[in-house]
């Protein structure tokens, strides 16, 4: 009876009302994928941002006229930090604080994991993105640049024509398929936010007995 009295004294509850279902960790697990949801999926888009606008701001240099062409980069990964976002709103308001006045906890650890996992599904998949799309969009803007001067060149030197495959189509065939590649490496991230929703409708919650 000691050992019960202090135990209440101390959670301030009915010691029979106490889950091991619905601990009172629990909710440093929810606010832990929360957490992972909102810092890794800003890392990425910001990784995404930075190396893309490298590629850009060098490819700007010899051919400024298609600056605004090739900033979608940055635009798909801004995007991934709106993710992180969503989930992690999403994930906040399903962490239930302790019933008033019994502190009984009610958050689960079956909700507790779940919101973790969704969080980092929705995180690293958008880390892997923005590392996958600020590559990638580096590497292509300085190639579509590259590909537009010598082109330039080409007609300086009174050249017409495809002149060694260099004008015209073959500028802009190479701009898709960078943009291709680009869009699939964004599509990572839209996997994760997808699979994080579809963990975040997981739910189960302890029960006060009066």
């Amino acid at each position: 009876m000691d050992q019960q009295r202090l135990l209440e004294d101390y959670y301030g509850q009915d010691v029979n009302n106490m889950s091991y279902t619905c601990p009172s960790w629990a909710p440093i697990v929810g606010f832990s994928g929360i957490a992972c949801a909102v810092v890794f999926a800003n890392i990425g888009g910001a990784y995404g941002t930075a190396r893309a606008g490298q590629g850009i701001m060098n490819m700007g240099i010899r051919s400024p006229e298609l600056l605004m062409k090739n900033i979608i980069p940055v635009v798909m990964a801004g995007v991934l930090g709106i993710y992180g976002m969503i989930v992690a709103v999403i994930l906040n308001g399903k962490v239930s604080p302790p019933g008033t006045g019994t502190r009984y906890a009610t958050y689960s650890q079956f909700n507790a994991f779940c919101h973790l996992a969704a969080g980092l599904c929705c995180g690293f998949t958008s880390l892997i993105s923005g590392i996958a799309i600020g590559i990638s969009a580096d590497a292509g803007t300085r190639a579509v640049g590259a590909q537009s001067a010598m082109s330039e060149s080409w007609k300086k030197m009174g050249f017409t024509g495809d002149a060694g495959g260099q004008a015209g189509s073959g500028n802009d065939n190479l701009f898709v398929a960078t943009v291709l590649i680009q869009v699939f490496a964004s599509n990572i991230g839209l996997y994760g936010l997808i699979t994080s929703l579809i963990l975040s409708q997981q739910e189960y919650s302890c029960e006060y007995n009066e």
